[in-house]
């Protein structure tokens, strides 16, 4: 009779010594937050933060971060998303990483991973998002909404718009507004709501037909529309008008449904201070880090939390990396409808 050899042999023993100590030395997946403060407090009490949160934002969560977990202290390396991608690259290439974690727009975190500098796993905490919040080595961090605005004072209460399709209408004929850039609208429309890019580009064709004006940035447009330029905005970020609307700008918003664009976090290969990533990585995806986004003014990723102001559509036609992944054909599309350059 045939005995099988023991497992235990060199060879084996051997593999099984080489995967301990590796997963010694990877940031830790499975101790509590405390716990894993302690490991983060061994590698120095820094974390090298590729974040694109504005400062007034910053100044409100980081400190929030800061006090939790006592000893580690962010260090904000602020630019706009491109920015810190380019850096990041800039640095791989030069033989040394210097970030911990990169928190910038899905397209800009896509970057960096396709150029294999981010590890591609997720949180625990990221079993409470949806799929469309989370990828294999990315989690939602804050959301940003883009909606119709209209001005009260030159849109009637019986014509505010209850969805996008109302743009269609020939009573919008030249006082509508948008931003050039929002290809997130067609994308958006084309894989969430219709899942059909032939309905949603017939849309957006009626819709030019009313002869939309584009201006570029979001905070320009909705002066604009404070301002009476245009009627209504087609693409506007939502929360842009809770504050104004409080300094009594007579606008209105639309929450019936929107597209929703987002920020994700990501962890670097080779982070200098890897346990102090994966803590802030856990921490921003958590109920508690996303309560303190809130308060600090983002709107918050996890469906379980509410932000503090109403932005947050009713319904959302997320744009994750697989979006992103397409965007050379959507944006083709778009210049093409609204003959854009």
């Amino acid at each position: 009779m045939c005995r099988r050899k023991p497992l235990a042999t060199p060879l084996f023993s051997g593999l099984i010594l080489s995967c301990l100590l590796l997963l010694s030395s990877s940031p830790a997946t499975s101790q509590t937050l405390d716990e894993l403060h302690k490991l983060a407090l061994k590698e120095g009490g820094t974390l090298n933060c590729y974040c694109t949160l504005a400062q007034i934002n910053a100044i409100k969560i980081f400190p929030v971060f800061e006090k939790r977990f006592p000893g580690i202290k962010v260090n904000h390396v602020d630019a706009t998303a491109d920015q810190l991608a380019s850096r990041a690259v800039a640095e791989a290439r030069g033989g040394r990483t210097v970030g911990d974690v990169i928190q910038a727009s899905i397209e800009n975190v896509v970057q960096v991973f396709e150029q294999k500098l981010v590890l591609e796993k997720v949180p625990p905490e990221a079993e409470a998002y949806p799929a469309y919040l989370k990828g294999t080595y990315w989690v939602a961090g804050d959301m940003i909404y883009i909606i119709a605005a209209w001005n009260t004072e030159l849109v009637k209460k019986t014509d505010e718009p209850k969805s996008f399709e109302d743009f269609a209408d020939p009573k919008w004929k030249g006082k509508l507004m948008a931003e050039p850039r929002d290809v997130e609208l067609l994308m958006g429309l084309a894989r969430s709501k219709y899942k059909n890019d032939e309905k949603a580009v017939a849309l957006l064709r009626r819709i030019a037909a009313n002869n939309v004006e584009f201006h570029k940035g979001h905070s320009d447009l909705a002066e604009l529309l404070v301002a009476g330029q245009g009627a209504a905005c087609l693409t506007c970020y939502s929360h842009h008008y809770p504050p104004r609307i409080k300094k009594g700008a007579p606008v209105g918003y639309l929450l019936a449904e929107g597209i929703g664009t987002m920020e994700g976090t990501a962890v670097f290969k080779n982070a200098p201070h890897p346990n102090t990533a994966w803590l802030f990585a856990r921490w921003v995806a958590s109920e508690e880090g996303q309560k303190v986004y809130a308060q600090g003014g983002r709107a918050p990723a996890h469906p379980k939390v509410e932000p503090v102001e109403k932005v947050r559509p009713e319904k959302i036609y997320p744009i994750g990396a697989d979006e992103i992944k397409a965007w050379p054909k959507y944006e083709k599309t778009w210049k093409e409808v609204f003959k854009l350059r």
